[in-house]
C-alpha cells in the first residue's frame, strides 16, 4: 500500500469564494476604467474659448498678416493717435448755432393781405368798408403771388415784414394812402416733420421765429425713453446730419435753428461689438452710451468667468483699412490688429480704462490653461480611486 499523501498545501492554493469575489470586482472595476477613461478624456473638458497661446500662434513672424499690441499706459498715446478702424462712425452736424432766425416765405405758403385805404374814391374799398381783404393767396412754385392792380410779386425767400413793405410800396403807386397787413399760413415747405423716435410724431408749422431742434423735440412729446443711446438725425436739402442726443442736451451750441422742410428722425444707436469666450455673455452687444472702454465692455457682458477666463489673456480684435497701414509713424503695421490686456496688474487695469472699444470690435476672453490641468488631475484621481 502506498502511504497517504498530505493534500494540505494543494488545498491551500485553491481559490476561495472570497478570492473569486474580489477578482470579479477587480475585473469589473478595470472594465469600468477602460470604458470611463476615453469618455472622460473626450467629454470632461468642454471649452468656451481658445487659449491665448492658440489665438496668437503664427502671428509673430515677419510674413504674418497680424499685429499683436500689448495695451499699456505707455502704448496708449500712440494707439489713440491711429486712424479710425473699419466700421468706426464719424458724426457730422450742422455748424450754425442757435441764433434766432426769422421764418422765410416759401412756395406753398398761404398769404393773407388786408389793404386799408382812407380815400373816398378808392379802387379797393367802399365808404362802408375801408379795407380790402385778400385771403389765402398761394405762393406759386416760382415763389410769386398775384395781387390785383399790382400784378405778380416775388416773395419767396423774404421775411413777412420785407414782403409786406414790398407789396405796400407797389400798392402806393395805385393807392397812395394804402396800408398793408400781411399774415402767413405755413405750407409744407415751411413745416418741420418729426418722423420717428418721439412720443407724438407729426408735422409742426414753423413759427415766426424759427424754433431750435430741442424746442421741436419737446413739442413732439420728447424722445422715447426706451430708445438705446438715441441718435438725432436731421435731413436738410438732401443732406443727412447726425448727433448723439446726449451731446445735443449737454452742449447748447449744438441746439441749432431749424428751417422749413427739415425732417427729424430719432433712432437707436446701431453700433455694436461682439463678445466671445469665457465671459458672462457671448453675443452682439450694442453701445449703450457714446463711448465704451475695455473695462466697460467687460462689465457690460457680465464680467469674466472666475473659473475659466485668463486674466492675462483678454483680447480685442480690430481691422484697419489697408490704406491706413504704415511701416512707421502713428499707424498700424498690419490691417488686422490684436490688442492684448493683462488685468492682473495696475498698469493693465488703468490702460484698459482708457482704451476705447470701436464698432465691430471682437472682445475675446481667452480660456485659462489652469482649468484644463485641474480637470486632467481630477481624471487621474478618478482612475486611481477606481483601481
Amino acid at each position: 500500500m502506498h502511504p497517504a499523501r498530505d493534500l494540505s498545501p494543494a488545498l491551500a492554493t485553491v481559490p476561495t469564494v472570497t478570492d473569486l469575489s474580489r477578482g470579479i470586482r477587480f475585473l469589473v472595476r478595470l472594465l469600468a476604467v477602460l470604458v470611463l477613461v476615453p469618455v472622460l478624456a473626450a467629454c470632461s473638458m468642454p471649452r468656451s474659448a481658445a487659449m491665448q497661446s492658440e489665438v496668437l500662434r503664427g502671428t509673430q513672424g515677419e510674413d504674418s498678416e497680424y499685429q499683436v499690441v500689448e495695451v499699456t499706459r505707455a502704448a496708449l498715446s500712440e494707439i489713440n493717435s491711429w486712424p479710425r478702424p473699419v466700421g468706426a462712425v464719424r458724426y457730422s452736424w450742422v455748424t450754425t448755432g442757435a441764433s434766432a432766425t426769422t421764418r422765410l416765405i416759401r412756395a406753398g405758403d398761404l398769404i393773407s393781405l388786408v389793404i386799408w385805404d382812407s380815400q373816398e374814391a378808392s379802387l379797393l374799398s367802399t365808404t362802408e368798408q375801408r379795407f380790402a381783404p385778400m385771403q389765402n393767396i398761394s405762393v406759386s412754385t416760382s415763389g410769386r403771388i398775384f395781387v390785383p392792380y399790382v400784378g405778380e410779386i416775388s416773395v419767396s425767400g423774404q421775411t413777412a415784414d420785407a414782403a409786406r413793405r414790398d407789396i405796400q410800396q407797389r400798392m402806393e403807386m395805385i393807392v397812395p394812402d394804402a396800408q398793408v397787413q400781411l399774415s402767413i399760413t405755413p405750407g409744407s415747405n415751411n413745416t418741420i416733420d418729426v418722423v420717428t423716435g418721439v412720443a407724438s410724431p407729426g408735422r409742426i408749422p414753423l413759427t415766426e421765429i424759427s424754433p431750435t431742434i430741442l424746442t421741436v423735440l419737446a413739442e413732439a412729446g420728447g424722445i422715447n425713453a426706451n430708445l438705446r443711446n438715441p441718435l438725432v438725425r436731421l435731413q436738410r436739402a438732401g443732406v443727412s446730419y447726425e448727433i448723439p442726443a446726449q451731446r445735443l442736451f449737454s452742449e447748447p451750441a449744438q441746439d441749432i435753428q431749424l428751417r422749413g422742410g427739415d425732417r427729424i428722425l430719432v433712432e437707436p444707436d446701431q453700433r455694436s461689438f461682439i463678445a466671445l469666450g469665457a465671459a458672462g455673455r457671448q453675443e452682439v452687444v450694442y453701445f449703450e452710451r457714446e463711448e465704451i472702454n475695455a473695462l466697460d465692455a467687460l462689465s457690460t457682458i457680465g464680467g469674466l468667468s472666475a473659473s475659466r477666463a485668463d486674466l492675462r489673456g483678454v483680447l480685442v480684435l480690430r481691422e484697419y483699412a489697408e490704406s491706413d497701414v504704415r511701416a512707421e509713424g502713428p499707424y498700424p503695421r498690419k490691417p488686422w490688429v490684436i490688442f492684448t490686456f493683462d488685468l492682473t496688474n495696475a498698469d493693465g487695469l488703468f490702460a484698459s480704462q482708457r482704451f476705447q472699444i470701436q464698432p465691430n470690435d471682437v472682445v475675446l476672453a481667452t480660456e485659462s490653461p489652469v482649468p484644463a490641468v485641474q480637470q486632467v488631475l481630477s481624471l487621474f484621481r478618478i482612475v486611481r480611486n477606481t483601481l
